[in-house]
């Protein structure tokens, strides 16, 4: 399941630059870091196939060894001893290879798990939010939760004063976060590349982080935990499209709610899993 997630940046308000950077940085290692969990997942599984088919070819040598052995004991009473080891070694590796397939199964259910909620987070949105405004998308990517709303639906042009249709909607959305209290939600905005200069903001920076945390203010009304919310303002630099054509930097002016789960929770289920196994042991 998983996935590169996100960008996101913790703010309570307007931050530095250099703020963000390190908490880009961060999230960033925190994504390589889920990557490379995936990639050894994938390959125990594949390790997992090829085992099987070992467990496989390995009982029918079983059921030959055991039918040799019995035809030992009736006619060379002294070869059973050692036919018996040599089916007792075997009976041994295929429980070894039985725990490492219980391994990993733990792994495989730690992550449906979590696919579960996931998918569980865009029904509850689509049933609430609506999937037939062309204004709002629900979707996932890489098991991540994406609701993108459109910036027209949220705020008058160069405005970070949220509307009053918006509030309509974040109050939908309001409803499924705070349904799913061990999830975070990052309010993710972005501009076109027209320049924007009104103080007391300096430019796009200043307008995506205020109007995030303008609609993190909203929700934190709405009685969302704060501690499940993140503020997070991208400029213009990360477009859907060229900024070439009027319509193209509407698109581009946009604010994305992402509704993931904790990363830290979701390898603390994992490591929960493999304590389990070993005290089942």
């Amino acid at each position: 399941m998983l996935l590169s997630i996100f960008s996101m940046v913790l703010l309570a308000s307007c931050v530095s630059k250099k703020e963000y950077l390190a908490l880009e940085e961060k999230q960033k290692e925190t994504q390589d870091l889920l990557n490379s969990a995936t990639v050894k997942l994938n390959k125990c599984l594949s390790d997992a196939a090829a085992a099987n088919a070992r467990v496989e070819t390995m009982k029918d040598q079983l059921s030959d060894l055991r039918k040799a052995n019995q035809d030992l004991i009736d006619t060379k009473g002294n070869l059973t001893t050692l036919t018996q080891k040599g089916a007792e070694n075997l009976e041994k590796s295929l429980e070894s290879l039985k725990e490492k397939d219980l391994k990993i199964s733990r792994l495989q259910d730690a992550l449906t798990k979590k696919d579960s909620v996931t998918l569980a987070i865009v029904s509850s949105l689509k049933k609430e939010v609506g999937i037939n405004d062309p204004d709002i998308e629900v979707n996932v990517e890489k098991g991540v939760v994406f609701i993108s709303i459109a910036d027209k639906l949220l705020f008058k042009s160069g405005s970070y004063n949220v509307t009053d249709r918006a509030k309509e909607v974040l109050g939908k959305v309001a409803k499924v976060i705070n349904s799913k209290p061990d999830f975070e939600a990052m309010v993710e905005s972005h501009t076109d590349n027209k320049s924007y200069s009104k103080p007391p903001l300096l430019d796009n920076w200043d307008l995506s982080v205020k109007r995030a945390t303008s609609v993190v203010r909203v929700l934190e009304e709405l009685k969302v935990n704060p501690q499940q919310l993140i503020a997070a303002g991208r400029s213009y630099h990360v477009p859907l499209v060229e900024n070439d054509t009027a319509e193209n930097r509407a698109k581009n002016r946009r604010t994305r709610i992402v509704v993931l789960p904790k990363i830290d929770q979701f390898y603390e289920m994992i490591e929960q899993e493999m304590k389990n196994l070993s005290a089942e042991n």
